[in-house]
């Protein structure tokens, strides 16, 4: 047969269509099984759907595909299996941490200890929402909305603290101090007061928690005393804290109960 005037053997013109094909299952197939596989993590919620199990298996196609383009050719699989088998040992001492970070980002996955959605605060002070935990790296957006990329295997190897575990809701935790001459149970009567009040109105969900104020500690210059408030999200403490303080101070205020601050008795003695 002759194309743009080269004669090519019917072969040769049978193989290079059945290779096209191949490339062109290949190619979808990637496609399809990769949303195949992220769509059944998502419904079953036996793994958390990240990339790093889509890119696994669209590496799975890929070499499936591969070999199918050997066989094609009336090219040997086992000499490619065999010399693939030792130059693996060189490969994976070059690939030392690139490994690690794929096998430590499968090893969370599994434990589900670490999910896209958690919010994570590490001993080296980075904190963020899991985006995404692919084969090399996991992704956390912070409260600045940027971006901290922390290898899996640094990760793995990290002290974490995770909020959304064991249960989603958080405690929030707001410090105060009255002075000595205050009236503990009015103070503490009127801080619950504000607390629920402020935990009603900004999350009327939370019907199953009360708030609490308690007497904590005695200290140099004040009482110490503690709110226990709670949210279903971390980010949600910060507009929570800020109205529960807002209003305390002006309740306060109007109550006539006085917030301690640092002060210093004097005695002179006259000879």
């Amino acid at each position: 047969m002759t194309i743009l005037g080269f004669e090519i053997p019917p072969d040769t013109l049978t193989r290079v269509l059945v290779i096209a094909a191949i490339v062109l299952a290949t190619l979808v197939l990637m496609r399809i099984a990769g949303r195949l596989v992220r769509r059944s993590m998502a419904a079953t919620e036996a793994l958390p759907a990240t990339s790093i199990l889509v890119n696994i298996t669209r590496a799975a196609v890929l070499i499936i595909g591969a070999l199918a383009i050997l066989s094609v050719l009336d090219i040997s699989i086992t000499p490619v299996i065999t010399a693939l088998g030792v130059g693996g040992l060189a490969v994976a001492l070059a690939l030392q941490d690139t490994l690690g970070n794929l096998f430590a980002g499968l090893q969370m996955i599994a434990s589900r200890q670490i999910r896209p959605g958690d919010y994570l605060l590490l001993d080296t002070g980075q904190e963020g929402t899991v985006v995404d935990v692919a084969w090399r790296t996991t992704t956390l957006r912070t409260q600045a909305d940027n971006l901290v990329i922390v290898p899996n295997g640094k990760l793995a190897q990290a002290i974490v603290t995770n909020f959304r575990l064991p249960g989603e809701p958080l405690s929030v935790y707001v410090e105060f101090g009255v002075t000595y001459a205050t009236d503990l149970e009015r103070a503490e009567a009127v801080a619950t007061e504000v607390a629920r009040s402020v935990m009603a109105e900004l999350h009327p969900n939370m019907t199953d928690y009360e708030a609490i104020v308690r007497c904590r500690a005695f200290a140099d210059s004040q009482i110490t005393m503690l709110a226990v408030l709670r949210v279903t999200e971390y980010g949600d403490q910060y507009p929570l804290r800020s109205e529960f303080i807002k209003r305390l101070h002006e309740r306060f205020a109007a109550e006539g109960i006085d917030f301690a601050f640092p002060t210093r008795t004097v005695h002179l003695v006259q000879e």
